[in-house]
């Protein structure tokens, strides 16, 4: 797991042309994560609910993204 935390606490650029750069460094590291280190079960579970929660939240913290976290919001 802490490993994972630095994912959710890096937070999104405030360019709006650098947003989809750093959700594809997201996505690649986090690929990379889970195929070298190989994370037990609950440690992911805990991840993904984690990451959820953030997402759909209505923060605006989402890892991912505005598309993911605003499309609740209007």
């Amino acid at each position: 797991m802490k490993w994972l935390i630095p994912v959710l606490l890096m937070p999104k650029p405030s360019n709006p042309a650098l947003v989809q750069t750093h959700v594809m460094f997201m996505v690649l590291y986090l690929i990379g994560f889970f195929l070298e280190r190989k994370p037990c079960t609950i440690c992911t579970i805990v991840f993904v609910a984690t990451v959820f929660l953030i997402c759909y939240s209505g923060v605006g913290n989402c890892i991912f993204g505005a598309p993911f976290c605003e499309a609740d919001n209007g």
